[in-house]
């Protein structure tokens, strides 16, 4: 049986520590952080697979007048990814921040990964609205000791953006199919990737183009800002 549930105890909350820990394999949130969120009223969940927590989330509240929440991290063991379990705990943090009046939720990712691309723009229908260059500087884990390239999105909970029509594809920037194989494997390649896409996203906004969805085949679509 699947659920998911509060981290309203110290031994979930280090067990979501746990997780992530490994997931990323450096520290992005520590359990004294996350039971303050927690306590506060900010959104700190897990989810459970037969009574095994197998992922977890936390966000917190923004600005009151945004109605905004930022999703600092959310994420599966490696096992338990490609079956639409993702989905199942971004949608009940939707509904979960809808129900308190929230309109917005919003994150960053690394333009890098190509599943994540998929998942938060062409599944969630979430929106692209900065190119940040390396944002946390360099530092180990998901960017494995290259520079922190992000996309900031927002999520509008209320108004989910479509995949662009055919027509309205005006560039594309194709990315790698798996760049954190391809780090392990050849973290130079992995490096050269990240300096192409950042040299093409600039091009490309310096055109007035902007990020309107992505495509498996394709990569980033981009559409008139």
């Amino acid at each position: 049986m699947r659920e998911i549930q509060d981290l309203d105890t110290v031994e979930l909350i280090l067990e979501a520590q746990g997780i992530f820990d490994a997931i990323r394999g450096t520290r992005v949130i520590d359990a004294g952080t996350m039971r303050a969120l927690q306590q506060s009223g900010n959104y700190v969940t897990g989810y459970f697979d037969d009574g095994r927590m197998v992922g977890a989330s936390v966000a917190f509240f923004g600005l009151p007048d945004d109605r905004t929440m930022h999703s600092h991290i959310t994420a599966l063991l490696p096992e338990f990814r490609g079956r639409g379990w993702g989905r199942e705990l971004k949608e009940h943090q939707r509904q979960w921040a809808l129900s308190r009046g929230v309109g917005n939720v919003t994150w960053t990712f690394d333009p890098l990964v190509a599943r994540n691309a998929r998942f938060y723009l062409g599944v969630l229908g979430a929106r692209v609205t900065e190119y940040a260059v390396n944002q946390y500087g360099i530092f180990g884990g998901g960017d494995a000791g290259d520079e922190s390239d992000r996309l900031d999105v927002k999520w509008a909970l209320a108004d989910l953006a479509p995949t662009p029509a055919g027509d309205d594809v005006e560039a594309t920037l194709e990315i790698p199919d798996d760049v954190e194989q391809l780090r392990d494997a050849d973290p130079v390649a992995a490096h050269e990737w990240r300096m192409k896409v950042r040299r093409e996203m600039a091009v490309l906004q310096g055109r007035g183009l902007r990020i309107g969805g992505f495509d498996a085949a394709r990569g980033y679509l981009f559409v008139r800002a």
